[in-house]
């Protein structure tokens, strides 16, 4: 099972200003993660789901606030057996991204079986992928 942190696991409607226009400041964004409150219907999914399924966090937060991240799944006691971040440099858009990591989990023998993202974008990625995905409306993008 894929699923996605910001606005699926993580509220964080406490740093969309950081994305409003003129710029979008990506740095500001990512850089106030630690503060996001957990969204507890997905962490119980997750729990009632662990046991049974492998659980990758795939996120296209920078692995720049990987520490952040992983202190904030455990101080939440999030479950998951693998968290897979964008590394420093890859610039592309979201889709791409996790579109490439899947494929590479594949090559590996991982099967995703469900995937759950609140980014249109990425949802069209997944069923393209041929992975049954539930859109999660988060309100952060527009669909």
């Amino acid at each position: 099972m894929i699923v996605d942190i910001d606005g699926v696991l993580a509220d964080a409607g406490h740093r969309q200003h950081f994305l409003d226009p003129p710029w979008r400041d990506w740095d500001g964004f990512f850089a106030e993660c630690g503060g996001d409150k957990v969204i507890e219907e997905t962490k119980i999914l997750l729990d009632l789901l662990s046991a049974h399924l492998m659980i990758v966090l795939l996120t296209s937060r920078p692995t720049w606030i990987q520490k952040a991240t992983t202190e904030w799944l455990d101080q939440c006691q999030i479950a998951y057996d693998l968290l897979i971040m964008r590394p420093l440099g890859d610039f592309q858009a979201s889709p791409g991204f996790k579109r490439d990591e899947t494929q590479t989990l594949r090559l590996h023998g991982y099967t995703p079986v469900l995937a759950i993202d609140d980014d249109m974008r990425n949802v069209r990625m997944y069923r393209n992928q041929n992975v049954p995905t539930v859109f999660l409306d988060s309100g952060y993008h527009p669909h």
